[in-house]
């Protein structure tokens, strides 16, 4: 049974449909389809039942996905371990984290890392999910909170602190008020975020005008005076156009994370990367 095609059952098991699994795995549709009929074939079982709400597992695709779970986790450790042992600065490393923090943070780690080793190519996924990095989706992630798996190594990068911000010149609203006053805050799905809560706690009687997941959106709103936000100071500090309001109590600050599993321990090219991450917090933050 070729592995190959088990990785395809797993993409269309998992996504519910040919087109989201050849989306995934970099496919056409019609060979996702062809080699999931070959599959069939080989096992002598239908394991898709096809119908209006997708691809949904049989009972005999339902089997085939235990075993093929776990050939995946096999597969998926070698290739960990093989990367792992890479001495030599080439090859692919992603790097997963948010949308500013990938922008105003590891960009500029990123063009410095890239120059010096040209044959590294660097992936930065800038995306508020947790990659899973026993599946490799990411090699090396930054969090604003650790993992729980025994299996990755992680150490707190930095604390991150935060601060209200205006459009330059504009005078803040007065806390336990705020009353007249227009917010830019995270959107509602995200809204239970320390941030928020500090600004509904101190601007009570403030409106919203504007929600969004992404930072610099934010940055870009305030300045051009639609209202006030909270902003990772790493970030709102260098925006320009904005001033910052230092206000007492100011808001809660967050632990940034970085991770990777145990088995990249010894991969070059994500030590040497890391190296330079934590080098150039420091001289961020020092």
């Amino acid at each position: 049974m070729d592995w190959s095609d088990l990785r395809i059952f797993l993409a269309v098991a998992r996504c519910g449909s040919l087109s989201g699994a050849a989306h995934r795995l970099g496919m056409s549709q019609p060979t996702m389809g062809r080699r999931v009929r070959t599959l069939e074939e080989l096992t002598g079982h239908k394991l898709f039942q096809r119908g209006r709400e997708g691809f949904q597992l049989t009972d005999e695709g339902a089997s085939v996905l235990l075993h093929a779970e776990r050939m995946e986790e096999e597969a998926l450790a070698i290739e960990r371990q093989l990367a792992g042992q890479g001495l030599h600065l080439r090859g692919l490393l992603r790097v997963s984290c948010s949308d500013w923090f990938g922008l105003h943070v590891l960009a500029p780690v990123v063009a410095q890392y890239s120059a010096l080793h040209p044959d590294v190519r660097v992936d930065l996924i800038t995306d508020f999910r947790f990659l899973d990095l026993a599946r490799r989706e990411a090699d090396l992630v930054f969090r604003i909170r650790p993992a729980v798996s025994a299996e990755v190594v992680q150490r707190k990068l930095l604390l991150m602190n935060y601060a209200l911000y205006g459009p330059r010149g504009v005078l803040p609203p007065t806390p336990g008020d705020g009353a007249g006053t227009r917010l830019i805050t995270l959107d509602s799905a995200l809204d239970d975020l320390p941030d928020v809560h500090w600004l509904r706690a101190t601007f009570p009687s403030a409106a919203v005008a504007v929600g969004s997941n992404n930072r610099d959106v934010q940055a870009s709103l305030c300045a051009m005076g639609v209202g006030f936000a909270v902003l990772p100071r790493l970030l709102g500090d260098r925006f320009p156009g904005l001033e910052r309001h230092d206000l007492s109590p100011p808001p809660p600050n967050r632990e940034v994370w970085f991770a990777y599993h145990q088995d990249l321990r010894g991969m070059a090219r994500l030590r040497v990367f890391l190296d330079m991450v934590i080098a150039s917090v420091e001289r961020a933050t020092g």
